[in-house]
C-alpha cells in the first residue's frame, strides 16, 4: 500500500511538471484564439470565408427543396398516394436527423473541415444515384442518404462562426440566408424549365453540380483554429491565424499563443450537464418548432392556395391553365405544376430575405432571446390569419410573411446555438439540435398534407400553438449571447 501511494505521488508530481512545461515563461505575453480573432478583425479572408462557406447553403437548399418540385412528377410516374409522397420528405429528414448526431460527434473529434468535405462527397454521390432510381422504394432510400449527407453542411456555419469577430457574427451570419434563398430560387427556376422538357431525373443531376463545384474550393478554407487549439494542435492554429492576418493585412497580437489544458471532445451527456441542461432542452424545443413551422409552410402552400380559390369564388376550384389534362384529374391526384404555381413559389420564397434587415437589427440591439421571441410570436399570429378568406394576392401575401418570419427564426436560433456552447461541444450541440429540428420537419408533411385536408383550422391551430410554445421558450432562455465571446 505504501509503495502504491508513493507511485501515485510520483505520478502526480510528473503530471505537475509536465503541465508546468506547457506554460510559457513567467512574464511573457500570451494570447488566445479569441484574442487573435478580435485583434485581426474583419477583412478579405472573412469575405472569402463568407462566399465559400455561405455557398454551402445554395447546395443544401437545392437538395432539400428539390422534393417540393419533383413530388408531382414522381406521383404521376409511380402512381403514388398522398401519404407516399409525404413519406419521401419525411425520410429525407430522417436521414438528416440520424446523421446530424453522428457527424456532430465526428466533427468534434476529427475536425469541422474534414466532416464538411465528407458530407459534400456523400450528398453529391447519393444525389446522382437518385436520378437513376428504378422504383419508389429506391428513390426514398437514396433521398434519405442524401439527407444524411446534407446534415454535415452545418459544419460550414460552425467554421464561419469560429472565425468571425464577435461584433460581426450578428450581422454576417443572418446574411447567409441569401445563399439559401439563391438555392431555393435556382431549383424552382430550373424545375420550371427542366421538368416539362427533359424530366425530373435530369433536374436532380443538374442540382448536384453546385455541391460538386464547392468541393473543389474547400481547400482555400482552413480548419478552425479554435478546434485545433482545443485538441492541442497549437502550431496549426497559429499558422492559420498568421495566414488570416496576412490576408487581412493586419497584425497578430503580441506574445505566444496560449494552449489551454487539453480537453476531451464533447459527449452527449455534456449537453445534459446541469450547467447546460435547461438551455439544451429549450433549444431543442425551439429547433423542433421552427422546423415544423418552416417546412409546414412550404409543403402546405398548394393546399392553402386551393382553399383561397374556394373562399374567393363560388365556382369550383380553378385549375392551373398549364395542367388541364386527364392526368390532373386522375384518381391518383396527379397534378403537374404550371407557370402560375412556379410563380407563386418564387414570390413566397423571396419572402425569406424580406425581414433580414429588421432581423439583423433585432439580433444585435434587442438580443437573441427577445428577437426570437418576437418573430416566433408573429409566426403564430400569421398562421391563424391564413384561415381568413381573402383574395389570391392576400393569401400569397400571408405566405410571403410566413416565409420571412420562419426564415428569421432560423437565423436567430442558428446564431444562438453556435454561440452558447463551448468549442469542445459546439459541433455536437449544433448536430443534436439539427436532429431535433428534423423531427419537426418529419412530422410537418403529414400535418400539411393529411390533417389539413381533414381539418384546416385544426392544422393551423396546431402550427400556431407550437410557435407560441417556442416563443415562450426563447424568452425564458437562461443565457443571452449578444456581445458574448465564444467560449
Amino acid at each position: 500500500m505504501a509503495t502504491a501511494a508513493k507511485e501515485a505521488e510520483n505520478t502526480i508530481g510528473l503530471e505537475e511538471i509536465h503541465t508546468e512545461r506547457q506554460e510559457p515563461p513567467k512574464g511573457q505575453k500570451t494570447f488566445t484564439v479569441e484574442d487573435a480573432v478580435e485583434t485581426i478583425g474583419f477583412g478579405r479572408f472573412h469575405i472569402a470565408l463568407f462566399l465559400i462557406m455561405g455557398s454551402t447553403g445554395v447546395a443544401e437548399a437545392m437538395e432539400i427543396m428539390l422534393i417540393a418540385v419533383v413530388s408531382p412528377l414522381i406521383r404521376c410516374e409511380w402512381q403514388l398516394q398522398d401519404w407516399q409522397v409525404a413519406l419521401v420528405t419525411t425520410m429525407v429528414f430522417f436521414g438528416y436527423m440520424v446523421f446530424s448526431i453522428v457527424l456532430g460527434l465526428l466533427a468534434d473529434r476529427y475536425g469541422r473541415w474534414k466532416i464538411l468535405l465528407l458530407s459534400f462527397l456523400w450528398a453529391a454521390y447519393f444525389s446522382l444515384l437518385t436520378s437513376f432510381a428504378p422504383s419508389y422504394i429506391w428513390f426514398v432510400f437514396l433521398r434519405a442518404m442524401v439527407g444524411g449527407g446534407v446534415s454535415g453542411h452545418a459544419q460550414g456555419l460552425i467554421i464561419k462562426t469560429e472565425f468571425l469577430p464577435t461584433k460581426y457574427r450578428g450581422y454576417m451570419l443572418p446574411l447567409s440566408q441569401v445563399f439559401w434563398l439563391a438555392g431555393s430560387l435556382l431549383i424552382i427556376g430550373l424545375a420550371s424549365v427542366v421538368n416539362p422538357t427533359i424530366g425530373w431525373r435530369w433536374l436532380i443531376r443538374i442540382a448536384s453540380i453546385p455541391g460538386i463545384l464547392l468541393i473543389l474550393v474547400f481547400k482555400f478554407i482552413p480548419e478552425s483554429a479554435r478546434y485545433n487549439v482545443s485538441t492541442g494542435n497549437v502550431a496549426a492554429a497559429l499558422a492559420t491565424l498568421q495566414r488570416i492576418a496576412k490576408m487581412n493585412r493586419a497584425a497578430m497580437p503580441e506574445g505566444v499563443l496560449r494552449e489551454p489544458a487539453k480537453e476531451r471532445s464533447g459527449r452527449f451527456k455534456d449537453l445534459l450537464h446541469p450547467k447546460y441542461l435547461r438551455t439544451t432542452l429549450q433549444i431543442w424545443i425551439i429547433w423542433l418548432g421552427i422546423a415544423f413551422a418552416y417546412y409546414g409552410v412550404i409543403l402546405a402552400s398548394a393546399e392553402l392556395l386551393e382553399r383561397d380559390l374556394v373562399c374567393g369564388s363560388t365556382a369550383p376550384t380553378a385549375q392551373d391553365p398549364g395542367d388541364d389534362s386527364e392526368e390532373s384529374r386522375s384518381p391518383c391526384h396527379c397534378h403537374m405544376f404550371g407557370p402560375a404555381a412556379y410563380q407563386t413559389m418564387i414570390i413566397s420564397t423571396v419572402g425569406e430575405i424580406a425581414l433580414n434587415p429588421l432581423n439583423i437589427l433585432g439580433i444585435n440591439f434587442l438580443g437573441r432571446r427577445l428577437s426570437l421571441c418576437i418573430t416566433m410570436g408573429c409566426t403564430a399570429l400569421f398562421f391563424l390569419l391564413l384561415n381568413i378568406c381573402t383574395s389570391s394576392a392576400g393569401m400569397i401575401g400571408f405566405l410571403f410573411m410566413l416565409r420571412a418570419l420562419v426564415s428569421a427564426n432560423f437565423n436567430t436560433i442558428y446564431i444562438y446555438t453556435a454561440e452558447v456552447y463551448p468549442t469542445t461541444m459546439r459541433a455536437l450541440g449544433m448536430g443534436t439540435s439539427g436532429s431535433l429540428c428534423r423531427v419537426g420537419a418529419m412530422v410537418a408533411p403529414f400535418i400539411s398534407q393529411v390533417l389539413m385536408s381533414a381539418s384546416f383550422i385544426g392544422a393551423l391551430c396546431l402550427f400556431s400553438s407550437v410557435c407560441v410554445v417556442c416563443a415562450i421558450s426563447a424568452f425564458t432562455l437562461p443565457i443571452e449571447t449578444k456581445g458574448r465571446a465564444l467560449q
